[in-house]
């Protein structure tokens, strides 16, 4: 028990270099983690629960702090999160907090349901040297399935364009 609660921090691996330009390694970067975790999950709250992002912000910052605080290793955290080094991960929470802030200035999801958004069409020619994305046929049984749908609700759709059901 002395040895796991006292020797096992003096003989965890230190961290050098996180070998990332400009990314200086955290030596405390678990309990970094933990904090920022905890502050996102506080800063969520003001986004409504019914919104998409407040439930995927919630859903991997609660992963992550669990795994935060079950392991004590930056190691096994990193590897048990396979989602890049802890500092990485450190540069991400904070980034995510600075999003939410903005999301709830923003509130995008305020926008009534009758709002429309002007489309602006740019006929300007495109340089020769872009490359013009120009996506290939969808496979046939992507139309067979419309097909399908659409036979039981209404117009369908043929790889030659739509049609309605005669």
């Amino acid at each position: 028990m002395f040895l796991r609660r006292f020797a096992r921090p003096l003989m965890a691996k230190v961290k050098e270099t996180t070998g990332i330009v400009g990314l200086d390694v955290v030596p405390n970067a678990r309990e970094v983690l933990i904090s920022l975790y905890t502050k996102t999950l506080k800063e969520i709250q003001a986004v409504p629960e019914d919104e998409g992002y407040r439930k995927a912000v919630e859903s991997f910052t609660r992963h992550r702090l669990k795994v935060c605080q079950e392991e004590e290793d930056w190691e096994t955290i990193e590897k048990r999160l396979g989602c890049g080094q802890v500092e990485e991960l450190i540069e991400e929470a904070r980034d995510e907090l600075k999003l939410i802030s903005h999301m709830i200035e923003w509130k995008p999801w305020g926008v009534p349901d009758d709002y429309e958004c002007e489309v602006i069409e740019n006929d300007a020619p495109v340089p020769k040297h872009v490359p013009i994305h120009r996506p290939g046929p969808l496979p046939e049984e992507f139309y067979k399935t419309m097909e399908a749908i659409g036979s039981k609700e209404g117009p369908s759709i043929t790889a030659g364009g739509s049609k309605s059901k005669e």
